[in-house]
């Protein structure tokens, strides 16, 4: 699917007259531009990550794998048409996980969803049989990759790649409450009415209903509003500061409900993620991690805390401060998973 139908010579060109005659050739080229991703699934968040990389500039360099070869020579072929409009980016795509052979970041979208009176823990073994057909061949043609996680739900998911996969722990990632964190900043900066970046906060724990708003630590310009507020989201808060960490739970749910599925906000924080891990970054996000030993955790889960990310993936976990009802929060919230996991069968 990926490759040009001309016999190339040791150049790396097609071989014809007329680029004989253009030419005169110095070396051979390579391929390898030392910042590929894969990405494997092409549905609506798959493609969303892939489109935000390619125009952003986080790679030029892109695979994408699924088991729907018309849609996926089909994307490929609308990304490759817009190349002069990108930073002469290679776009492959290939049912054949051999074309993901090489790559610095894997990023894994794929799954099923959940169909109506399905348990949770349905999903996570229908989803875990799916992953043992993904995670296995990347491993195989990528064995350094960092691994990042968007598949839902996702702390479990990455969890299972982590057992799948052999890895160790820092390089599979979840991509977590990277959003939920980028949600609660997006609602609190339309409260105070100034930028999104400027305000600072991080949900951490499971992404979904059970996610942790620190409330302890939100700030602006490092003001921390608990400061101001000392009653700030918890029942008794006078201005009901709560509804901005349940918006944050119900957006996603909302927006399914409006458009059908939720891609741009999740595209962007991969691509941030993906970003992070190809420069070398050392930038803080929330995103899923092994948690055991953090803040009274005892069990072996993937949870949500602020992480250090450089190349080669978690270089720190933030010891972030908790009171003492966020860490119980947390807690719960890693029970919760190591039951789930529990009756996952690999």
């Amino acid at each position: 699917m990926s490759e040009n139908n001309h016999f190339k010579n040791g150049n790396g060109r097609c071989k014809m007259a007329t680029i004989d005659k253009l030419f005169t050739p110095v070396q051979s080229k390579s391929d390898d531009t030392g910042n590929k991703v894969t990405v494997v699934g092409v549905g609506q968040v798959g493609m969303a990550a892939v489109f935000s990389m390619l125009t952003q500039g986080v790679t030029n360099n892109i695979a994408m794998v699924d088991v729907m070869a018309d849609k996926l020579k089909g994307e490929m072929m609308d990304l490759q048409h817009g190349s002069a409009f990108m930073r002469n980016a290679k776009i492959q795509a290939s049912t054949d996980y051999a074309i993901s052979a090489g790559s610095r970041i894997c990023v894994v979208t794929a799954g099923v969803r959940q169909r109506e009176g399905e348990s949770r823990l349905d999903l996570v073994q229908r989803n875990t049989d799916v992953l043992k057909h993904i995670i296995p061949p990347l491993v195989k043609y990528s064995p350094d990759a960092i691994f990042v996680i968007a598949s839902n739900p996702v702390d479990i998911l990455t969890y299972v790649t982590w057992k799948l996969s052999g890895l160790p722990k820092h390089r599979v990632i979840g991509s977590g409450t990277n959003l939920d964190s980028a949600r609660f900043r997006y609602l609190l900066s339309e409260k105070l009415g100034i930028a999104t970046t400027s305000c600072h906060g991080y949900i951490i724990g499971e992404h979904g209903d059970t996610s942790v708003p620190v409330w302890s630590g939100v700030n602006i310009a490092g003001v921390r509003l608990s400061d101001l507020n000392p009653k700030i989201g918890s029942d008794s808060d006078p201005e009901n500061w709560k509804e901005t960490h349940e918006a944050v739970v119900k957006s996603a749910y909302e927006v399914i409900r409006l458009k059908g599925y939720t891609s741009w906000a999740i595209g962007l924080s991969l691509s941030q993620l993906a970003r992070a891990i190809l420069t070398n970054a050392m930038s803080v996000h929330a995103v899923s991690t092994y948690i055991k030993g953090e803040h009274g955790v005892e069990e072996e889960v993937f949870l949500s805390l602020p992480c250090v990310l450089g190349r080669a993936g978690v270089c720190d976990v933030i010891r972030q401060p908790l009171t003492a009802a966020e860490a119980g929060q947390l807690r719960t919230s890693a029970s919760l998973m190591d039951k789930v996991q529990a009756g996952i069968n690999f």
